[in-house]
């Protein structure tokens, strides 16, 4: 590398002065830290050859380790500082840097030793000064931001620490100013600006802090620039938010005129000057609402429980405690200040008490310490001092952004405001660079948000009266236009597949429809709000919240009445109500209301809708006739039409036509709508249609495949609807996938495995979203399991309340199915009587709903209890059999028909009537083609072979 130039280096104006430890260019000097000068001194010295990472962490870090990143700080300050000509200091990947150009060396060589260490230990021999505050506790949580910090502060000449108040700007520069303080070899000042109001007090405060002994009653910037000179110094310069202008100009001065002084700041906005790396101080680490299980790994909570120890010496965190921490800390940002206030009010009132009462959090979390400035002694005194620095403009825009609880972006903030858009940008520009509102991001255009404790205290300033009306009507208005897509057929599949955009509004949206259904609010504005938004809320999976903003909406419809909002919300409501509390006379006669009013204007899109509602709510509620005379009308209006409304017409009829055990015409209208269905726009018709028509014909359609001996097919139909249904990520069409998979696949087919797990998913998923009917299914297949496992009792139980849900709900689709289950289940448990009673409900109820494809399964359970209790003539039992199995095979139920003639043929062997097997059980067991492995067929085999 050659001899370490003590003079002077000069490449195209730029000049690197060894002496003065000053790099200029053009003659004016560059702010630079002090190890990023000396990377910049051994690269230029080496001229132009590569300097290896090793070499330069020997030379400028003599003794220490030193990670890749804090070279990568100082190599970045370089090239910041080289500005426009940055590409003269190269990488060499896995070799190390280079600088480029002629260095020409205007001195001689001294002849010092390469790589020889430029920084000394502080000497004990000569005296220094300093007036950094000593530690008063120990700083939780910032190991890894002081590491950051020290890395820029000795890569750059001007450090800036920025963020809210009570971040812990002061605390931590003062502990970086500690850190540096053993190998600074010069004067540490802590310069504090806080009590100034006075902007032209700055310098003489700086003089009077360093002790320059300046006289005069004109003490500039400059002046103090050059009574400093040439002294080698930290300047800690604290709180400069408040007289910023001046502030910056008198680090400039210093920066410009003393080549050996850094400056660390700390300011609530950027000094904005040349050479000045901004620092924002992060909050500290909070726990996600779903992650307490290791709250203690995050700082804020460490904060927290340091700060109640120390006032409450025998406090131990449990589970349940820390839960409440992590809440706590968590609505209160990370914030230090804010947690320190919890913390010492925790120590008396307890933790339930603090976390119950944040929404009241500037009267409760006061008591900072004594010795702390004023303005850290309450929480709300710590933000009154930001919002009283503001120009009134931002002032008012930082309240009206208070109701954002969800963030904003440019146009919501302009919406509100009132204001241009130029001058809206412009103030949210000056609120991020004073702390008080935070960028998220641009992923999908720019976002910002205030923190939460940030937008409590706003909105507190806001009030509840006109300003706050204003805001809340521009919201609202604002939110009327931008989900107006979701209200628009031929926007509605464009809104879908771009539901991220609108998904990040949906805070946002609660609050303004919550203000406008509410007593002080706007009904008729929130009644056409809650219409246009009603498609959004069920495309976002939340089928009972657009149901509840169109219950309340429909209460304050007005001189709405009789409209096309009207209409749309008696939609949204019926179809809520179908799903989520079952087939209510309320809902029939609301989805009525919606289709007078949807004739009335002549709506084919929402005619379609409403249809296909009743036809759902009669179905469900096994009015089957009645869902035929929907389908059949929708058919004749469908008529000639294109495929997708031909193929919503086979499924409308063909679903009816199963559970009257028209298995084959059935099957091959849902097998034709499930292959015809277009995919393209399914998530729009699963809002318009209230199902999807390809999964729900699947499901639906293994009751016919089973009844007709494909049992293989129905396995294969069962899981494939599933998986469709996991893709439309809508928590109805998953539940009716799993429902029929786990019922009438799983458990006729004995298969015990499947029905757990598609039972247990169903149980959860329906929880989750609140679909009362389909939780009252995952009930009862959790009791049929149960009984079948050899615990009857526990069984009965589970199906009783399952049932009595589903009477509730009026969700009788698997109603006969379950009374079977129960039947069995009391037969188990020796309750032959209530077994008896349970199996004649069951065929009481498919014989006057027309449920006919249960009835031969009904006949054959009854003979089982019959055959079991032994006390009926041996012919009663037979006769039932015989019937079940005559009326599968009327049917083309080949599976009921050999169930049945399995039972027959077991109860004639125990009573002495054997070798009838295959004349009775053969005939049928050659019509399957599939399904050998399954129980019944196999089971069927075996007698056939005469193995039973």
């Amino acid at each position: 590398m050659g001899q370490i130039e003590l003079g002077l280096f000069e490449f195209c104006g730029w000049e690197l002065d060894l002496a003065k430890r000053e790099l200029r260019a053009m003659g004016a000097p560059v702010p630079i830290g002090s190890r990023a000068f000396e990377i910049l001194e051994t690269l230029v010295v080496s001229e132009g050859d590569i300097v290896s990472k090793d070499d330069l962490m020997k030379r400028v870090w003599p003794g220490l380790v030193v990670e890749d990143n804090t070279i990568q700080v100082h190599i970045s300050a370089i090239r910041k500082a080289l500005g426009k000509d940055r590409n003269l200091l190269k990488t060499i990947s896995g070799r190390g840097y280079r600088i480029l150009g002629e260095w020409t060396c205007h001195r001689k060589p001294a002849h010092a030793p390469a790589l020889t260490p430029p920084i000394h230990p502080r000497s004990t021999e000569n005296l220094f000064f300093t007036n950094i505050p000593a530690s008063m506790s120990d700083l939780v949580g910032r190991e890894t931001t002081i590491t950051q910090v020290l890395d820029l502060t000795s890569a750059y000449r001007v450090v800036t620490l920025t963020g809210p108040g009570g971040i812990g700007k002061t605390v931590l520069a003062s502990e970086i100013a500690r850190r540096l303080l053993p190998s600074l070899d010069g004067d540490a000042f802590f310069v504090e600006l806080v009590s100034l109001s006075d902007p032209g007090l700055v310098p003489t405060t700086l003089a009077q802090a360093l002790d320059l002994h300046l006289q005069g009653d004109d003490i500039s910037a400059e002046l103090v620039a050059r009574a400093i000179g040439t002294r080698k110094m930290l300047l800690v310069i604290d709180n400069c938010e408040q007289v910023i202008d001046a502030a910056a100009a008198m680090v400039e001065a210093i920066v410009r005129a003393c080549q050996n002084v850094s400056v660390l700041a700390t300011s609530r906005e950027l000094l904005r000057i040349e050479g000045e790396f901004a620092y924002r101080v992060p909050p500290l680490e909070v726990p996600a609402s779903e992650d307490f299980g290791n709250a203690l790994e995050h700082s804020a909570v460490q904060l927290f429980i340091a700060r109640t120890r120390a006032l409450l010496w025998d406090f131990s965190p449990t589970q349940e405690k820390l839960s409440a921490i992590a809440t706590i800390c968590r609505h209160l940002d990370g914030i230090p200040l804010a947690i320190e206030f919890a913390a010492a009010r925790a120590a008396t009132l307890g933790l339930q008490q603090i976390a119950g009462r944040l929404d009241d959090r500037f009267v409760l979390l006061t008591g900072g310490r004594r010795t702390a400035l004023p303005r850290h002694q309450t929480l709300r005194a710590a933000l009154d001092w930001s919002y009283e620095l503001l120009p009134e403009a931002e002032r008012q825009l930082l309240r009206n952004l208070a109701i954002f609880p969800a963030g904003f972006t440019l146009d919501a903030a302009v919406a509100v405001s009132g204001e241009t858009e130029a001058e809206t940008a412009l103030a949210i520009s000056n609120l991020v660079s004073k702390s008080l509102v935070t960028f998220e991001g641009a992923e999908t255009g720019p976002r910002w948000r205030l923190l939460e404790t940030v937008r409590v205290y706003a909105r507190e300033k806001l009030g509840v009266r006109d300003h706050y009306q204003r805001a809340m009507r521009r919201l609202a208005e604002y939110f009327l236009s931008f989900f107006r897509p979701f209200s628009e057929e031929r926007d509605l599949q464009a809104a879908i597949e771009e539901i991220g955009h609108y998904r990040r509004e949906v805070d946002n949206l609660r609050a303004a429809l919550r203000w406008a259904l509410s007593p002080d609010g706007d009904g008729i504005l929130g009644a056409r709000l809650a219409a246009t938004t009603s498609d959004f809320w069920t495309a976002m999976s939340l089928v009972s919240e657009a149901g509840d903003w169109a219950e309340k909406a429909l209460e304050q419809i007005g001189e709405e009445s009789g409209s096309r909002t009207e209409m749309v919300l008696r939609c949204a409501l019926g179809f809520a109500l179908i799903y989520t509390q079952g087939m209510s006379h309320r809902g029939r006669d609301v989805l009525t209301g919606a289709l007078s009013l949807a004739k009335a204007f002549d709506d084919f899109d929402y005619q379609q809708r409403v249809t296909c509602a009743l036809w759902l709510f009669s179905a469900r509620s096994m009015e089957l006739e009645d869902a035929l005379v929907f389908a059949r009308e929708y058919e004749q209006v469908v008529k000639g039409r294109d495929i997708q409304s031909r193929a919503t017409a086979a499924w409308l009829v063909g679903i009816p036509q199963t559970y009257q055990a028209e298995h084959l015409e059935a099957g091959e209208r849902l097998d034709w709508a499930a292959r015809h269905f277009p995919s393209d726009n399914r998530r729009k018709d699963m809002l318009r249609l209230g199902a999807d028509v390809r999964t729900s014909s699947m499901a639906h359609n293994t009751v016919n495949l089973i009844s007709r001996g494909q049992l293989d097919a129905a396995v294969r139909t069962a899981e494939e609807s599933i998986r469709e249904a996991r893709e439309t990520r809508q928590p109805f069409v998953l539940c009716v996938a799993l429902a029929w998979s786990a019922v009438f696949v799983s458990l006729s087919l004995e298969e015990m495995h499947r029905a757990k797990e598609y039972g247990e998913e169903l149980l959860d998923h329906a929880f989750q979203h609140g679909l009362r009917p389909f939780h009252a299914v995952g009930l009862c297949v959790k009791g049929s399991l149960a009984s079948r496992s050899g615990n009857p009792m526990n069984g009965i139980d589970a199906l009783r309340s399952g049932i009595g849900e589903m009477r509730e709900a009026a969700y009788l689709l698997f109603y006969p199915f379950f009374l079977c289950e129960l039947a069995s289940a009391l037969q188990a448990a020796g309750r032959f009587n209530e077994a008896l009673q349970e199996i004649g409900n069951a065929l009481h109820f498919s014989e006057q709903k027309g449920y006919r494809w249960m009835v031969p399964e009904i006949l054959r359970k009854k003979g089982e209890i019959l055959a079991t209790q032994n006390i009926s003539d041996a012919s009663d039992v037979q006769n039932l059999y015989q019937q079940a199995m005559q009326q599968a095979s009327a049917q083309g139920g080949i599976y009921w028909q050999i169930s049945a003639g399995t039972s027959l043929v077991e109860f004639l062997d125990r009573n002495g009537g054997g070798g009838s097997a295959r004349n009775i059980l053969l005939p049928i067991y050659q019509q399957f083609t599939e399904g050998f492995s399954s129980v019944k067929v196999s089971r069927a085999k075996m007698l056939i072979d005469g193995l039973g």
